[in-house]
């Protein structure tokens, strides 16, 4: 089993940057795909981003292409999500999630994943 800590979320203006982490316990990255995710109040959790387990194919959802970069460290367990750019409508709980043997795709990430953390929150405000 592995267990997930995000962090790195905090307060930004419009235009700034954060960068999330997530930490993985428990088990090695290597054969996992990992994804972020977001939930804002009211709304469905959707797909940020995924990345690939040799880090070779990465996904973004059209809302954060260009803004966004995913990235992960298989030496130090951790998968990050720099953001740039920031905009109010970022604002939402983030969420990292693992999926063993999973395939990414240009296109999209997996569907359903094994292990979720329990969230930071990004506030942007305008």
């Amino acid at each position: 089993q592995v267990q997930l800590v995000e962090s790195g979320g905090g307060l930004v203006h419009a235009g700034g940057s954060l960068r999330l982490s997530c930490l993985a316990s428990g088990a090695p990255l290597d054969y996992y795909v990992i994804g972020w995710f977001r939930q804002a109040p009211g709304k469905e959790r959707e797909v940020v981003s995924c990345i690939s387990t040799s880090a070779g194919t990465t996904y973004y959802a059209d809302s954060v292409k260009g803004r966004f970069t995913i990235s992960r460290d298989n030496a130090k367990n951790t998968i990050y999500l720099q953001m740039n750019s920031l905009k109010p409508e970022d604002t939402a709980s983030y969420y990292c999630g693992t999926r063993k043997y999973g395939v990414v795709f240009a296109s999209g990430c997996p569907i359903e994943y094994d292990n979720w953390g329990q969230g930071t929150q990004v506030t942007v405000s305008s």
